[in-house]
């Protein structure tokens, strides 16, 4: 009887939910007519689109928090049976079931056969041309959708303005190519309650919504260099999360870090000339590279907690993402829009899938690079691919840098490239001290 009770509870509870998304598309449809002057102002919009995505996004969470409230404290795993219901609320706040919703069974591990020289090196080079030709046309893609104008066959021109949108078409189809990657290759059982997913891919979505609405407000250019400074807020994430303590060459490489970047954004052209770098701008940059900065730390702890692999958390946030996303986008009724939008400008749809095909095919590049080389070689890449995106940007949208400028470029990269080379010469002196040890014992 108790069983029976609580999944009528539980069904109600996501009943409640469901009618909270439709009463609060409503809210949204009103607040949207109500403040449609305030839309139109640029030194406004983005804060006002940002509430009404968080708004959306609360009433998926908050009945979500409902649920594993009740589930904690009314013990309902304990009592509950094995159907359906108690199956996935089990693998949802709980983890460690007999049977993942990630995982196929059995698994047997591939093992890792020697390669030759010949082999390592097509193999890099395979794996260097897969990112720098995914994440360079996606930041050519990017800077395009979000800066330039689409023209019709009558003349007339007009900006895509919804970056929400195009966070949900990356994920919808990294989701598919993952949850396809998972169908097709064997996975280790998948033990991380699903609800912890849910935190990256939250400071996931609105960490790339800040990326695109900050290209309103300042250059790729300087987007792409502050992507290079993302290592300060990792440190100050690693602190708060994980308590990581670091080396003082790390602290001296994000000095010189933040020392080139100032010395960029304030002598861009786009800073002097033409008010592409605003206080809005660097607010919204700040945002993504905190809000980053929290995915890859809690990732990580993910990672290391439940031994979850690279594609299982890749399936995982998408899937959230794409729940999150698409119910805010319904809210704010923009599919209409964006649909009448596509027909108008049909330019715009092969964009679309351009954009959403290669930021998919990059992150199973990041995961295969990272599974065949490691992290230090993959960051070497990415670090090369934000110079060469810093290099195409201005090559084809034509972004002036002053000389100073240039020389806040070289120190960025040559104290990531510092840091990447101190990093590796430090784990190789713990290595011969522990091996010292190991022979005196």
């Amino acid at each position: 009887m108790g069983n029976f009770m609580g999944n009528i509870i539980i069904c109600i509870l996501l009943l409640f939910s469901v009618s909270i998304v439709f009463g609060t598309t409503e809210i949204i449809k009103y607040l949207t007519n109500s403040s449609e002057e305030l839309l139109q102002t640029t030194s406004y919009n983005w804060i006002l689109r940002l509430c009404f995505n968080l708004l959306g996004y609360a009433t998926i969470i908050l009945p979500g928090v409902l649920i594993y409230k009740y589930v904690r404290y009314s013990k309902y795993i304990q009592r509950s049976g094995k159907s359906c219901i108690p199956r996935l609320v089990h693998s949802c706040f709980v983890g460690y079931s007999e049977t993942g919703l990630l995982d196929t069974t059995p698994y047997v591990p591939t093992s890792n056969s020697q390669r030759t020289f010949t082999q390592d090196l097509l193999l890099l080079t395979y794996c260097f041309l897969g990112l720098q030709v995914s994440y360079l046309t996606w930041g050519y893609l990017q800077e395009k959708i979000m800066t330039q104008v689409y023209e019709d066959s009558s003349g007339n021109q007009d900006h895509f303005e919804d970056s929400q949108f195009l966070v949900f078409i990356n994920r919808i189809l990294a989701f598919f190519m993952s949850g396809l990657y998972l169908l097709i290759q064997k996975q280790p059982q998948h033990k991380a309650p699903l609800y912890k997913y849910a935190f990256c891919s939250m400071s996931n979505i609105m960490s790339s919504w800040c990326q695109y609405e900050a290209l309103k407000y300042v250059s790729f250019p300087t987007q792409v260099l502050a992507k290079a400074s993302k290592i300060i807020p990792v440190m100050v994430m690693g602190k708060i999360i994980s308590h990581t303590t670091y080396e003082y060459y790390e602290y001296i490489t994000a000095i010189l870090i933040s020392i080139g970047m100032t010395m960029f954004m304030l002598n861009s052209s786009d800073y002097k000339n033409d008010g592409g770098t605003t206080i809005s701008g660097v607010i919204l940059l700040g945002g993504y590279l905190i809000l980053d900065s929290f995915t890859s730390t809690w990732q990580n702890a993910l990672f290391v907690e439940y031994g979850t692999t690279s594609v299982q958390m890749m399936c995982a946030v998408n899937m959230f993402s794409c729940l999150l996303t698409a119910t805010s986008l319904i809210q704010q009724s923009s599919f209409p829009f964006i649909y009448f939008f596509m027909k108008k400008y049909p330019r715009f749809i092969v964009d679309c899938l351009l954009i959403s095909i290669c930021s998919a095919s990059g992150q199973l590049y990041i995961f295969y690079t990272i599974s065949k080389f490691g992290p230090i070689t993959f960051v070497i890449m990415m670090t090369i691919r934000q110079g060469l995106a810093i290099l195409l940007s201005c090559l084809i949208y034509q972004h002036e840098i002053k000389i100073i400028g240039i020389f806040g470029i070289l120190i960025v990269f040559g104290s990531v490239f510092l840091r990447i080379y101190c990093n590796n010469l430090s784990r190789a002196i713990k290595r011969r001290r522990a091996a010292a040890n190991n022979v005196k014992d």
